[in-house]
């Protein structure tokens, strides 16, 4: 029995080294090897247009939505400053109707008054009446009937002047006070040297006020020739 050779193995290439092609490589390898190798540069080349293709589709599709999102960031202010624009209206609105509110309810509060006033005017002179009636019905003697007549003209007479009253109306009765100009009406001078000069000697009509305001002035004489008025008075 013949002893195995040993087979040593072919040394391999070190690194860096050209690998040493086959030099009884064929034809048809190598054509093959060429197609391969041509089919790889063809991929290669491929897949770069297609990266260069997707690259300028991304920057297209960035730069459309760079112009969406600047158009919204438009339709944003526009919306904020609209949004401004309407907040501002509501509340000149809501000024002009608190304005008018209370405007029309010092209005409603005038005419009101106006109203009263004109009511209590009309009804003063039949007050006078009644009250000249009362003073000069005098003493009755005795006459019943007559007395009682008087009587319910006192309570009717009593009663306007209560609901006068409510409605904040009170008389002007000012007999022995100073003269007031503003509430008094002077027709006719009366000399009294005992009495300050001013004073209210006779009251031939009474006045009224209605609240602040004099609605009726009284018809007065006034005293002259006496002291002055002190000044603390």
């Amino acid at each position: 029995m013949e002893p195995e050779t040993a087979v040593e193995d072919a040394p391999e290439a070190e690194a860096g080294e050209p690998e040493v092609v086959d030099a009884e490589e064929t034809d048809e390898e190598a054509e093959e090897r060429a197609r391969v190798e041509a089919a790889i540069r063809a991929g290669e080349e491929a897949a770069e247009r297609e990266l260069a293709a997707d690259a300028s589709k991304i920057r297209e599709e960035r730069d459309e939505l760079q112009k969406k999102l600047a158009d919204v960031e438009d339709q944003i202010e526009a919306a904020k400053k609209e949004a401004a624009d309407a907040t501002e209206r509501m509340l000149r609105l809501q000024a002009d109707w608190e304005n008018f509110r209370r405007r029309t309810a010092a209005e409603r509060l005038a005419e009101k008054e106006r109203a009263a006033e004109k009511l209590v005017t009309n009804l003063l002179p039949v007050i006078d009446d009644i009250e000249r009636a009362i003073e000069h019905a005098g003493a009755t003697d005795g006459d019943t009937q007559f007395q009682q007549f008087v009587d319910g003209v006192s309570a009717v007479h009593a009663k306007m002047l209560g609901v006068l009253e409510k409605e904040g109306v009170e008389p002007i009765d000012p007999a022995g006070e100073p003269f007031e100009p503003l509430a008094h009406q002077a027709v006719g001078r009366v000399e009294d040297k005992d009495a300050y000069d001013e004073t209210v000697a006779q009251v031939y009509q009474k006045g009224y006020r209605m609240g602040d305001k004099v609605i009726r002035t009284a018809m007065v004489t006034v005293t002259y020739g006496g002291p002055k008025r002190p000044t603390d008075e």
